[in-house]
């Protein structure tokens, strides 16, 4: 291959590789809401209580963390907090939610954590459960 081929194919590599390094840049200076820390108690009627604590850029009512979800291994949806309000001012924040109903037998949950511009995707956590 002549030479100036071989110039002009390493620009395009170098633009392509730059621009592709570049997205991931940007996407991840973006952020998703993270899940940094968990617990749960078992209420006597059954079901369980979780205390939830995320972190998420908050920055204002377009781009806020707005909802957590205890799920199972499969991804069903156990249990969501909704978060009415944007939290720019208190980070990381925790908040809990009653009344969520665990099948028996289950011996872990996710909690995942959602915002409005991103949607799902930030940190997640796995809980093994005391049987």
């Amino acid at each position: 291959m002549p030479p100036k081929q071989k110039s002009l194919k390493a620009l395009w590599l170098g633009i392509l590789v730059f621009g592709c390094g570049a997205m991931s840049v940007s996407a991840a200076l973006a952020g998703g809401a993270d899940v940094l820390e968990a617990t749960y108690a078992r209420s006597a009627d059954g079901t369980y209580r979780f205390d939830v604590t995320v972190r998420h850029d908050d920055a204002g009512w377009e781009h806020y963390a707005d909802k957590w979800q205890v799920l199972d291994a499969d991804g069903t949806v156990l249990g969501e907090r909704v978060l009415f309000h944007p939290h720019d001012t208190e980070q990381p924040f925790t908040r809990s939610q009653s009344g969520i109903e665990i099948p028996a037998g289950t011996q872990s949950v996710i909690i995942r954590a959602h915002d409005k511009e991103h949607g799902w995707g930030g940190a997640e956590l796995t809980i093994d459960l005391e049987n």
